[in-house]
């Protein structure tokens, strides 16, 4: 099992995405944040589970996609560090 590591931007960028929804519907953020903490969990034994990002040529950036979002995931040696989540619609900005 390879450990999880969060950068505080990638964790002030969930919070960010909660408390917007959270503003129409406080369960569905709740809910939505524990979903994403889920397919995260996933990592942790298939560390490759995500593709490629398009954007970058490094095999080692990677990202899930769940429902509107992008997961932004870097495969270090000896863990995964989660860079980024952020809306699809968004462009991206590592």
């Amino acid at each position: 099992m390879v450990e999880i590591k969060w950068t505080d931007n990638a964790l002030k960028e969930l919070d960010n995405i909660a408390n917007f929804i959270s503003k129409d519907s406080p369960k569905y953020a709740q809910i939505l944040v524990k979903q994403i903490y889920e397919m995260i969990s996933h990592l942790e034994q298939f560390p490759k589970f995500g593709r490629k990002v398009p954007e970058y040529n490094d095999p080692n950036l990677r990202e899930i996609l769940y429902k509107s979002y992008r997961i932004i995931y870097l495969i270090k040696q000896k863990h995964i560090e989660i860079i980024s989540i952020i809306h699809g619609s968004r462009l991206l900005k590592l």
